[in-house]
């Protein structure tokens, strides 16, 4: 079905929140506004500024998705966007059927740019059997309020085709689009020595099961400038509250986790913001590893980068973008993993080179599918780029590992708030529990939530407490 957003509109997107939202540390991994991890900022809040037209607003829907909300937004929204990224896997399956639930009761265009199919580095769907009846009910219900649905990939056009849809547009990720057409990534240094600066990132699994975690080691021998840059909330936590609980804090290998070396070096960060994320990177000479959108920060800020591949959704985003990049599995021995050698190989020609046409390419999937976009129909962005400089973003965590007292004060402060936030909502619900208590019916009905009370004010600031009044070792 084909759609067409009216020239005065608004959109409501999907994102954890708007680039124009600053938010404290504290409040960012309290609320969990990175949807788990930071990476989804990047391409949501290149889709905001690219959306972003004369007569066009665009809001964040806070990521959570609310089907009974679907009437609201029929009534206040001209157009629902959702960028999504690994979407169709298994553990994200809940998360699949509840947005298809919503989208069924929807009216108005429902536009996805960029989902992706996840599974292993040979492309075997199989893995993906057991959920495909949630994701034809998820592709049925985009198509049929929007004229294709955009996606990652060679490997996921396939898997929707083999399905049986045909409305399936390759368009890689919004995120390399953030500056248009304009794309200029260069090696800034021939070669890289031991006093280069270098970022390397890599995720939880990768780091436990395909070797990044020796790499990691090895590079931290290797290059002192060496900083590591997480994207997980667990990994925010870690840096900013210490806090070691779930199963990722069991992964000594991480940099961010405190027993690390890394950490205790001070050469760890996780960003809340994309903003700062990418002018950080703007002064490394280098970044590899396995993370797509922390590489991806990188290109965007003209630094070089290579991607070590050890899924489906790292591998048919780089190809597509022709980013320099190398299969996990087909590594052999320390060296081949070495910056130097990486970075001495990586060929950035067919990248920039071949960007016009792949921005082109995106563009056009927007119009068919009825969207504006501020590089043809706007300022290119300029309004909003002056927007964002005009605001003053927290910088990247970094490790606690001194007791400076402008960041006790940050922490302490912010615990004081939600203990009062907490207390007064207590004092609201004991008052409730009372009148209902008051009243002549012969029963009385305490509210759920009352009893949850505790619990929530020991989950809210229990553990960072806990965290703050520890002595440092």
């Amino acid at each position: 079905m084909s759609s067409t957003v009216p020239p005065s509109r608004r959109i409501l997107l999907r994102s954890g929140k708007s680039p124009y939202d600053v938010v404290s540390v504290e409040e960012a991994l309290h609320r969990d506004v990175i949807a788990t991890n930071s990476g989804n900022l990047i391409f949501s809040d290149a889709t905001h500024k690219i959306l972003q037209t004369p007569g066009t607003e665009v809001v964040s829907n806070g990521i959570k998705t609310d089907v009974n909300a679907a009437g609201r937004i029929n009534e206040r929204y001209e157009a629902f966007v959702v960028p999504l990224a690994n979407a169709f896997r298994p553990s994200f399956e809940p998360s699949l059927k509840r947005m298809t639930q919503l989208i069924k009761r929807l009216n108005i265009p429902v536009v996805v740019v960029g989902v992706g199919a996840q599974t292993g580095l040979t492309y075997d769907p199989a893995r993906l059997k057991p959920m495909e009846q949630a994701v034809r009910a998820f592709v049925s219900a985009v198509l049929d309020r929007s004229a294709s649905i955009g996606v990652r990939g060679e490997f996921t056009e396939q898997y929707l085709k083999d399905m049986g849809f045909r409305d399936v547009e390759v368009i890689g990720c919004p995120s390399m689009f953030m500056y248009g057409k304009e794309l200029t990534v260069r090696k800034k240094v021939p070669a890289l020595t031991a006093g280069s600066r270098v970022a390397i990132n890599g995720s939880h699994s990768a780091v436990q099961t395909q070797g990044v975690g020796r790499i990691i080691a090895r590079t931290h021998e290797r290059y002192p400038n060496l900083r590591y840059i997480g994207q997980n909330l667990s990994d925010a936590k870690q840096l900013h509250w210490r806090e070691v609980s779930g199963p990722n804090g069991k992964i000594t290998a991480m940099p961010t986790h405190p027993d690390h070396p890394m950490y205790r070096e001070d050469k760890a960060r996780v960003y809340i913001d994309p903003i700062t994320w990418i002018d950080d990177l703007r002064e490394f000479d280098y970044s590899f590893g396995s993370r797509i959108h922390g590489n991806i920060a990188a290109l965007l800020a003209g630094t070089p980068a290579t991607v070590l591949c050890g899924d489906s959704r790292t591998l048919e985003l780089c190809r597509y973008f022709d980013i320099p990049h190398h299969r996990i599995d087909q590594l052999r021995g320390d060296e081949e993993v070495d910056p130097a050698r990486l970075y001495e190989e990586a060929d950035f020609g067919p990248l920039v080179n071949g960007h016009q046409e792949r921005f082109e390419r995106f563009t056009g999937f927007l119009d068919r599918n009825g969207l504006q976009n501020t590089f043809t129909h706007g300022d290119g962005g300029k309004a909003f780029e002056e927007r964002m400089r005009s605001l003053s973003f927290p910088a990247g965590i970094r490790p606690w590992i001194d007791n400076d007292p402008a960041a006790l004060a940050a922490r302490f402060g912010w615990l004081q708030t939600r203990i009062g936030q907490l207390s007064a909502d207590n004092a609201k619900l004991k008052k409730q529990v009372a009148e209902q208590k008051a009243t002549p019916t012969g029963t009385t009905t305490v509210p759920a939530q009352s009893t949850s009370v505790y619990r929530r004010a020991r989950r809210a600031v229990g553990g960072p407490l806990r965290k703050a009044l520890q002595t440092e070792r």
